[in-house]
């Protein structure tokens, strides 16, 4: 549906899939800007984009890597493109053609010919192999949980094999950036940063600096030679100053609302702004003494407590200037995947409004008894968090002023830590957090099996001091493992079959809650509509539209072309 402000909202689109959505947003501005931004005009026009990198880049190209700035997509790119915002088929990439065997045990890809690699060597299906091994061989940067064994049965055809059916997992496979074997051989993975990436993308890095780097377009790409000739990402100061760039028009795309949103093209002629919602808003916790967790987070009840304490309804208006949705604690995406929600959970949405008595009884049957501050302690240990967040991200920031207030009415102290997303990514890794405000991604294709076993498969985490895939909460129960593995062996389209095993997830996960819900955020993005042509629309939504959205945004630099 569309609002009269010109900003294109998406509750449910096509066969249940709600829209992506985390909102950076900008909490101030103005002005009647709209601009261009810098450029040399023409066919040879260079797009500025901000992500909401708040602080100098630290250069980093390893597409395994958590720190990493860039490269997906662009650069190293997948087998096939699989768009989030819509219910497609898979777009080719390296490869062309791609298909199952009937028990689910061995998927057969058909790579396309006559790619390079950017510094000139072929690429082929031992590349594809090498990648996979890789991946299976450290485990810390295996996030689709790939464990499978890959094989070039010749340069253009690769099979993955299974020891189960393993139907679930085709889409984390063909949406794996590939690696070239000849350099990656003598590489590590986990720990070595890439300076000069060599991809088969339509991008190559041209120039970096801690401020800004740049991509210039591949002449040699096998899809030809892309109309957008140069990407420049900058590094700003936070979102305040992503916004004051729009209305002085010197960035061409952020994602991220900005002041007066609803008139984005009135107040910014040059620019619309198109909003949709997917990505789930978290308080995530470090939540496992058995993984080496400290911290009164580690009680399930003091997480609840916060769920509770929350009130949902002030945070969007305060925050997220009511862009943002209900969330699910199940985690499913509502109203578009509330078929997959267990009839044992009772309750559907977190609650719009605080309910202190809950936490409070929550509190007190875990033995928190509350002191004359008002604030809990237990074993003398008072009841104060502490949230990590990055510096300049003005939404955040603004949510945790909030639920602080919210938190104290309900006994907890609740703290934000802000600094850079350098530092704040690398607490996450390595465990040395309480809580983090972050958000929770969908996966491939829209089905709940994906967020799940990115977020909560114990595989993916690590014990505090070493280096955490998805799963940094370190999240470990057996219970939610077992029911990953049978679901992983199922057909997406066998309902009745796979129920149980999200009944098992979701009580598990409702009950521990190593994240805490908070909102489903909506995602905004604000684009110059002047200066470029062909950004993804209602008619149009060939991919969905986040400059974050590494996989994403490479479609949409392929397609987007410099006006005039």
């Amino acid at each position: 549906m569309f609002l009269r402000s010109g900003i294109r909202r998406r509750g449910a689109v096509l066969a249940g899939v709600t829209a992506l959505g985390l909102a950076l947003a900008a909490c101030s501005g103005g002005g009647s800007g709209g601009g261009s931004g810098s450029s040399n005009g023409g066919a040879d026009s260079t797009l500025v984009a901000y992500t909401g990198q708040a602080g100098d880049y630290q250069i980093n190209f390893n597409p395994f890597s958590p720190s990493r700035i860039g490269a997906l997509g662009t650069i190293y790119e997948p087998l096939f493109f699989h768009n989030k915002a819509e219910v497609s088929d898979p777009v080719p990439l390296l490869g062309t053609e791609q298909a199952w065997n009937d028990d689910g045990t061995e998927l057969s890809v058909t790579l396309r010919e006559g790619v390079t690699w950017s510094d000139g060597e072929p690429f082929t299906a031992e590349d594809v192999a090498f990648t996979f091994t890789l991946l299976k061989d450290n485990p810390s940067i295996n996030s689709g949980g790939f464990d499978g064994t890959a094989t070039a049965v010749d340069d253009t055809h690769v099979t993955f094999t299974f020891e189960q059916p393993a139907f679930v997992k085709g889409p984390d496979v063909l949406n794996t950036p590939i690696v070239p074997a000849h350099l990656w051989k003598d590489i590590n993975p986990v720990e070595d940063v890439i300076e000069e990436p060599v991809g088969t993308g339509a991008y190559l890095l041209d120039d970096f600096k801690p401020q800004a780097f740049t991509y210039k377009a591949n002449p040699d790409y096998w899809g030809g030679e892309p109309a957008l000739k140069n990407i420049r990402f900058l590094s700003l100061s936070g979102n305040q100053a992503g916004a004051d760039a729009i209305a002085a028009g010197t960035i061409d795309w952020q994602t991220g609302p900005i002041p007066d949103i609803q008139n984005t093209n009135k107040n910014f002629p040059s620019y619309d702004a198109f909003t949709q919602w997917q990505n789930q808003m978290v308080l995530s916790t470090c939540s496992s003494t058995e993984m080496g967790c400290e911290g009164p987070q580690t009680d399930p009840a003091v997480r609840k407590a916060l769920y509770y304490a929350m009130d949902r309804t002030q945070l969007n208006k305060l925050a997220f200037m009511e862009t943002a949705n209900e969330i699910s604690p199940a985690f499913t995406l509502t109203p578009s995947q509330d078929g997959f929600v267990s009839d044992a959970v009772t309750e559907k949405v977190a609650p719009m409004t605080a309910e202190p008595d809950k936490a409070a009884q929550l509190l007190e049957g875990a033995g928190w008894k509350k002191g004359s501050d008002g604030i809990y302690a237990k074993d003398g240990e008072k009841l104060s968090l502490t949230v990590e967040v990055v510096t300049g991200w003005t939404d955040y920031i603004t949510a945790l002023d909030t639920m602080a207030s919210q938190a104290k009415a309900a006994g907890i102290d609740l703290q934000a830590a802000q600094s850079s997303w350098n530092e704040w990514t690398e607490k996450k890794g390595s465990g040395n957090f309480q809580l983090a405000i972050d958000s929770l991604w969908q996966g491939p294709a829209p089905d709940p099996f994906y967020l799940y076993n990115y977020f909560f498969d114990s595989g993916s985490g690590a014990k505090v001091g070493e280096s955490a895939g998805n799963n940094y909460a370190r999240y470990a129960n057996p219970d939610v493992d077992k029911a990953l593995e049978e679901l992983a062996k199922l057909p997406l389209d066998d309902a009745a079959a796979r129920q149980p095993y999200f009944d098992t997830i979701q009580a598990q996960i409702v009950e521990d809650m190593p994240y805490v819900p908070i909102l489903t955020g909506g995602t905004t993005s604000v684009w110059n509509t002047a200066k470029f042509t062909g950004w993804p629309s209602d008619d149009d939504l060939y991919a969905f539209p986040a400059v974050w959205s590494a996989m994403d945004a490479a479609e949409i630099f392929k397609k987007i072309q410099p006006a005039g």
